[in-house]
């Protein structure tokens, strides 16, 4: 199933529940100074609920340069969390004044979303965006980098993350989970997801002595106390490539994709040993492809949505490839026309093994 985002709203982001329901959070506005809605799209029917709006607080998302948006987690008991890098003209502030990093959730009766509060105390220097996971145990995370209070540059900035445990209602101050000496590429995204395990994996682009682009995983089995961090790919490059990140967890394995050098890629991980399977790239030559989405049934078909031909202030079209539990692709495969600027499309896996494809 593929569908437009409701509205013609830009940056869908997807989550499905247990009973097949996509949880989609949209945004619409101008690039600059927009806002965030959510729906719900049925999967039998392929229509959208009404939405609501997420910020209370007019204005306060940003959509420019595409890996700026919001993200979406769903936590216990199904209660939607959302995370964003607020606009220049957010209410709530980091320290100084400085980008905050947004948080707003579901309220107890379903209903309306809780106004947003910024969760970044002292790790400024937001630019990238930031990413958000959440566990059936109430544990939510929201991540994003930054260089805190010493940072010199992209050489040493880190990913932070601030913790919950108590289903988003307070949030610890923020701590390191990358090394320093990995740095983080400051104008691309970054991704989070937990595993049914409650394993939390975050992916990033470093910026190790300015050109080494590589892709990198961490991984935290004790809930964001302490992580390793392992290269997945590497990318020489001596500019920032404004990418984003794509993971999903499902059943024992957790699937990652991400760019490099106009070409996607993915792989998944084993929840249990830490073993990643070979990397995997879609048929085609690569040349324009970004902004990766993944997602995966509980037995192992892997569907694939990127983008193709869009960049700066530029739209272009959806293409997907789909995959068999052994990574090899199945003959199933597709392109859209309408990408819109500064959009992307979100995939989803249906309880029933179909995919559903929102952009």
């Amino acid at each position: 199933m593929v569908v437009r985002t409701p509205d013609e709203g830009l940056q869908p982001q997807a989550a499905v529940d247990r009973a097949g329901l996509v949880h989609v959070v949209y945004f619409k506005g101008p690039a600059a100074q927009g806002d965030l809605f959510y729906t719900r799209l049925n999967s039998a029917t392929g229509r959208f609920s009404g939405a609501l709006r997420v910020n209370t607080y007019a204005g306060s998302a940003i959509a420019t340069g595409t890996v700026r948006g919001a993200h979406l987690a769903l936590g216990r008991n199904g209660r939607v969390h959302v995370a964003w890098m607020g606009s220049s003209v957010a209410t709530h502030r980091a320290t100084g004044g400085a980008t905050p990093m947004l948080y707003a959730r579901m309220n107890d009766a379903g209903t309306a979303f809780e106004p947003e509060r910024n969760l970044l105390q002292f790790a400024t220097g937001l630019d990238g965006g930031g990413s958000i996971a959440a566990d059936a145990s109430g544990r939510v995370y929201v991540a994003w980098h930054a260089g805190g209070p010493s940072s010199q540059g992209e050489g040493d900035r880190r990913v932070w993350v601030a913790r919950s445990k108590d289903d988003g209602r307070t949030f610890a101050r923020e701590v390191a989970a990358s090394p320093p000496e990995q740095g983080a590429c400051g104008c691309c995204g970054m991704r989070a997801a937990v595993d049914s395990a409650g394993t939390l994996f975050m992916l990033f682009r470093s910026a190790r002595e300015m050109v080494n682009r590589d892709t990198f995983m961490l991984t935290s089995r004790d809930h964001g106390v302490s992580f390793t961090a392992d290269k997945l790919h590497g990318w020489n490059v001596g500019a920032c490539q404004m990418s984003t990140y794509a993971l999903a967890a499902t059943g024992e394995r957790t699937f990652a994709a991400w760019e490099t050098a106009g070409q996607v890629h993915w792989l998944s991980v084993d929840s249990a040993s830490g073993r990643r399977s070979a990397i995997v790239a879609p048929d085609g030559p690569a040349g324009g492809r970004k902004h990766p989405s993944i997602a995966a049934t509980d037995q192992g078909q892997v569907l694939l949505v990127w983008t193709e031909g869009t960049g700066w202030n530029k739209g272009g079209r959806l293409a997907w490839q789909r995959f068999d539990a052994a990574g090899r692709p199945d003959g199933a495969r597709g392109h859209a026309a309408g990408v819109a600027t500064w959009s992307l499309a979100a995939a989803a896996a249906l309880p029933d093994g179909r995919f559903a494809i929102v952009y």
